[in-house]
């Protein structure tokens, strides 16, 4: 299938550096003298998932993304352990990479675990990039909260999930997602074709199965990831979209608790892509909490 033309220009505005023998998609938009912010996209899919957000944000922030290993852009390599640690080294090596030392963090689904893992080591002093603020969207960082989709636990499953995973096809993607939006018709078919064209670039699909060994990463390093946001300490914001079936409502309300500083911001009508269901809505409040902070020598 030819490559639709948004992601085919998303590519042609991005970069590709090489860091630890791997090839990362990188997209660095922006003022580059503003304060860095710094976003880890969610599973399936790709930085690409911001790129209708990526105007309003990139306003006053010089915006950062990058495709972790095996999503995207990025290299998608076999024999790969996938691990969430492993995402959080690459993202720091891009980071030092574009000469960053500080900047805000913005995590949706699957990012929100790396993020977690980077909250940890800057908790401990392993961390060389400087975090100034942290925002959550819709992410199953509490694996026992979360209402996992049937096909999430087929790829999961040792057999199952790589005859599922050959087998995936962008029809049965579009009713996938479409499942777990605020409203069905909120994302074109024309986005969510261009998410699966993301998926399947470069065999990607076939990696899902040995990618979604990542859910049970969150309960075996629950009390590093889970302990970290309880000992958070500078400013946090939880933005969720409220109609969210996987990231349940509950789960917001959990994290919110946990961080002594989150603001919870509800989505009240949006699902588990907020910044693609309204884009210009979702920009506006993750901006705008970021441009209300004091700001740092």
């Amino acid at each position: 299938m030819k490559m639709p033309t948004a992601l085919s220009e998303w590519r042609a505005r991005g970069q590709f550096l090489r860091l630890l023998g791997r090839t990362v998609f990188v997209v660095d938009a922006g003022p580059r003298d503003a304060e860095p912010l710094l976003i880890l996209h969610g599973f399936p899919s790709s930085s690409f998932d911001f790129h209708l957000a990526l105007p309003r944000l990139a306003e006053k922030h010089r915006v950062i993304m990058h495709d972790h290993i095996g999503f995207g852009f990025s290299d998608k390599p076999d024999n790969y352990s996938y691990s969430l640690v492993e995402q959080a080294d690459m993202a720091v090596m891009v980071w030092q990479a574009l000469g960053l030392s500080r900047g805000h963090l913005l995590a949706h689904d699957y990012g929100t675990s790396v993020a977690t893992e980077l909250c940890a080591r800057r908790e401990r002093g392993l961390l060389s990039v400087d975090l100034l603020s942290l925002t959550l969207t819709n992410g199953s960082m509490h694996r026992e909260l979360a209402h996992l989709q049937p096909s999430q636990k087929i790829l999961l499953h040792k057999n199952f999930g790589p005859v599922f995973a050959r087998l995936a096809n962008r029809f049965i993607f579009r009713l996938q997602i479409r499942r777990i939006l605020g409203s069905g018709g909120s994302v074109s078919d024309d986005e969510l074709d261009a998410m699966w064209a993301g998926i399947q670039h470069a065999g990607g699909n076939l990696r899902l199965p040995e990618i979604s060994v990542y859910l049970d990463e969150r309960i075996r390093f629950r009390e590093r990831w889970i302990g970290a946001l309880t000992r958070w300490s500078r400013p946090a914001h939880v933005v969720w979209g409220q109609q969210d079936p996987i990231a349940v409502p509950l789960m917001a309300e959990t994290i919110t608790a946990e961080i002594p500083t989150a603001k919870l911001t509800w989505l009240s009508d949006l699902g588990h892509y907020p910044m693609l269901e309204r884009p210009s809505e979702w920009a506006e409040i993750t901006a705008g909490f970021l441009e209300r902070l004091p700001k740092t020598a």
